[in-house]
């Protein structure tokens, strides 16, 4: 299975963001990507005074941009992010096409992204954005996948329940910022991995030093040993890698964590 992670530059023109994003998956899936993914707010400024005026209802333009790439070049597509409104409420909201361009998963960012961070970021999705309240996996030809954002993913619970409801690799369209990035990107990435005996795949937009809100970039992917296959630079870039589904239990054979919790004495559980 070939991924292929859209690092791309995000302007403040929606269209030319599209556009772009168009532009670059038709690269990758003219090197025979399977899934492409793009960055978390992929159309619009990571910034809260953006996230109201870029907003759009479920089946806004910009989803249906994404469905009929998905169902042009044949691909699955998973839509980073973008700014959903409805209801009254923003959400941070990742939407998934199959090959067909049908919709068939919808992530709302479920840890809103407030941090204060002595001497470096200080950001509150929450003065804007709702949380969303659902674990997200989805099905493929190549199995289970799945998928939260950004911040999401600093939450072990959350990717140990997509893993255990069989999640092949976890995607997270996301946005590091120069605080966080240097600090924890593939440490966490390594690190969910290995928790998990599966791929992970972070994927960021470029870096814009002139933005009121500079991502890290280095948009990664890791293997179940928490071998990283791949990590961009902070530059606009296709990353398309190829994964070795059959590593997952190759890996889980040789070191049987998840057969061997203890389940008598601590459980996870998810509440309907």
């Amino acid at each position: 299975m070939k991924i292929a992670q859209i690092q791309m530059a995000v302007s403040a023109d929606r269209e030319a963001n599209l556009h772009r994003a168009g532009e670059l998956l038709r690269q990758a899936a003219a090197q025979n990507a399977d899934i492409g993914v793009l960055p978390e707010m992929f159309c619009c400024p990571y910034d809260n005074s953006c996230f109201d005026a870029y907003s759009e209802p479920e089946g806004g333009p910009a989803q249906r941009a994404l469905s009929a790439l998905a169902a042009e070049l044949g691909i699955y597509l998973i839509g980073g992010s973008l700014p959903e409104k409805t209801g009254g409420k923003l959400y941070n909201t990742s939407y998934v096409y199959d090959r067909q361009g049908r919709q068939i998963a919808r992530h709302r960012k479920v840890h809103l992204f407030d941090i204060d961070v002595a001497g470096g970021q200080r950001f509150f999705e929450s003065d804007t954005l709702s949380p969303g309240g659902e674990v997200t996996v989805f099905d493929t030809e190549f199995g289970p996948m799945g998928l939260c954002i950004c911040f999401d993913f600093r939450f072990e619970e959350l990717a140990r329940l997509m893993a255990l409801r069989g999640a092949k690799v976890l995607f997270v369209p996301a946005a590091f910022n120069m605080t966080t990035g240097p600090a924890h990107w593939e440490l966490l990435f390594r690190q969910r991995a290995v928790d998990n005996q599966l791929f992970t795949a972070g994927t960021s937009p470029a870096r814009d030093t002139a933005a009121s809100y500079t991502a890290y970039g280095h948009s990664i992917v890791c293997d179940p040993w928490g071998t990283v296959l791949h990590q961009c630079g902070a530059d606009e870039e296709i990353a398309v890698t190829e994964l070795d589904m059959g590593r997952i239990d190759s890996v889980r054979r040789q070191l049987p964590l998840l057969s061997a919790r203890r389940t008598d004495l601590y459980r996870l559980e998810e509440e309907n």
